[in-house]
């Protein structure tokens, strides 16, 4: 196996509670908060450390909250790079209505970053001995830090034998178009954004996804359906992956742990047919997790199902 390496250039503190009931203009009595390491590409190498994997998470890191997450990588004994900045990391706030079962998430905007912030970040990934062989950028981009910057580091990757998965939204991922990543993990409404149109129906599912392929923004498009689960378009055709049905108790982080268990068993050698299960038990076990605890490999390991369970290959 290989390092597994991971970007999040806009890391969060993850602050995750619950009230008895969330109502506007009442002071909510909170219980007693729990705190982790957040942000796309965080939450994707503490999947892959939790399954089992070798990874290192790069980010920047800034004021308390970005001491806090180093502090909380280092307790779970995820391998990670923080370069420090002088802006001060965000926090990210979850709170559970325990009436209603609802949870309300606030997401606060993350520091801006200079010209030379930014390009450590990516001098960072540029000296990497030996080249990674998977790269997973995740997240959103802070202030200061172009649209095209994905798009470049995708230049690199493609440069130097370095495989990109991205899970990005908005101008980010748009301008990725022609970029040719392994794979890029649009939901339906980011899938919607990419052809300019809405989409309704399966066949137009299918059809969009296809349309994002061969616009040249990666070899493989994995689009996030929610509780329908996903459906994934590569050279071997199509395929759609059911969700699996748990009693959820968060979705924080869900994406990322599916991102995370993919990106592994690829580098396990798992061919992406098989691969694409083991990521959908890792999304399922997700959920069960409370605020933003994310996976137990135990979980995972229940919930896997083998690639021909519920294939619908084309």
């Amino acid at each position: 196996m290989s390092v597994v390496v991971t970007l999040t250039m806009n890391p969060a503190l993850d602050v995750a509670t619950s009230a008895a009931s969330v109502r506007p203009g009442h002071k909510l009595r909170c219980a007693a908060p729990r705190f982790d390491p957040g942000g796309g590409g965080i939450n994707v190498a503490r999947t892959i450390t939790a399954l089992g994997g070798d990874t290192l998470a790069i980010f920047p890191s800034g004021g308390a909250a970005g001491e806090r997450i180093e502090q909380l990588l280092a307790a779970q004994r995820v391998p990670h790079h923080a370069l420090p900045i002088a802006g001060a990391t965000r926090e990210s706030i979850t709170v559970a209505d325990r009436r209603s079962g609802e949870h309300y998430r606030f997401i606060l905007p993350g520091p801006a970053l200079s010209t030379a912030e930014r390009q450590a970040c990516l001098a960072v990934i540029v000296a990497l001995d030996p080249r990674p062989r998977w790269l997973v950028a995740s997240g959103s981009l802070p202030p200061g830090v172009g649209d095209d910057f994905y798009a470049g580091l995708a230049h690199f990757c493609g440069a130097n034998g370095v495989q990109m998965v991205l899970d990005t939204s908005g101008p980010a991922l748009a301008a990725c178009r022609g970029a040719n990543l392994y794979l890029v993990k649009p939901s339906l409404s980011e899938l919607a954004g990419l052809v300019g149109h809405d989409i309704e129906g399966e066949a137009a599912e299918l059809a969009a996804a296809r349309a994002v392929r061969s616009m040249g923004y990666a070899r493989n498009v994995l689009v996030s359906l929610g509780e329908r689960g996903a459906l994934l378009v590569s050279d071997e055709g199509h395929r759609r992956i059911p969700a699996i049905t748990v009693a959820a108790r968060s979705a924080v982080g869900a994406g990322d742990a599916m991102v995370g268990a993919l990106v592994l068993a690829l580098d396990r050698e798992r061919p992406l047919s098989q691969a694409i299960y083991y990521a959908a038990a890792a999304g399922a076990a997700a959920l069960l997790a409370p605020g933003t605890q994310l996976v137990r490999a135990s979980d995972v390991d229940r919930l896997y199902r083998p690639a021909h369970v519920g294939s619908d290959a084309a």
